[in-house]
């Protein structure tokens, strides 16, 4: 996933989409280990969007970046 998607999202999403991408990163190394896992670049892959989702969490606390409000997400999806 795109980190300009995870720039839209609210706070409480991101935290609730970190907890699915942790979640699967577990499942995927579970089936790495049990030799189910056809495509290994699913593991980076997921690791990187915890890493995307956990470094716009941050840059939220520190004030570098805003949560997005409600009406400017539905502008967002009206424009595009």
């Amino acid at each position: 996933m795109k980190a300009s998607n995870f720039f839209e999202m609210t706070n409480d999403e991101l935290n609730l989409k970190l907890n699915a991408l942790k979640e699967e990163l577990f499942n995927l190394r579970f089936k790495h280990k049990a030799g189910q896992l056809e495509n290994a670049n699913q593991l980076a892959t997921c690791k990187k969007d915890i890493a995307r989702v956990k470094t716009i969490i941050r840059q939220r606390e520190l004030g570098i970046s805003v949560e997005p409000t409600k009406a400017a997400k539905k502008t967002a999806k009206k424009s595009k």
